[in-house]
């Protein structure tokens, strides 16, 4: 019996992950995020927290808006881009982009 595969979403939108990219939205929208994990850094977990090792945080993230229009070249398809030093704060900046620019259709 095959089991259906569970989408994690986060704030209404479908959130996906191929090694160190990130792609928030879906591609039937016109507009796409990709974040992309440039570096990373190790840090020591909290207080208390026994069996977990040390853990790889992201450092630095590029951020880009992005057309789904398969007609337009990929260079042309960035409308937006940023840098963040943090995933959540890459999240933060992603989950605004993608609203705002698919409320404007």
């Amino acid at each position: 019996m095959a089991t259906a595969k569970k989408t994690l979403v986060y704030k209404g939108h479908p959130l996906r992950r191929k090694d160190n990219i990130l792609y928030y939205g879906s591609m039937s929208d016109k507009y796409i995020i990709m974040m992309q994990i440039m570096d990373t850094k190790t840090v020591q977990p909290a207080a208390g927290a026994e069996n977990v090792g040390e853990l790889k945080v992201a450092s630095k993230v590029s951020v880009q808006l992005q057309l789904t229009d398969p007609d337009v070249k990929s260079r042309d398809r960035v409308v937006k881009k940023t840098e963040k030093n943090s995933l959540y704060a890459a999240m933060d900046v992603a989950s605004v982009w993608l609203d705002r620019a698919l409320a404007k259709d």
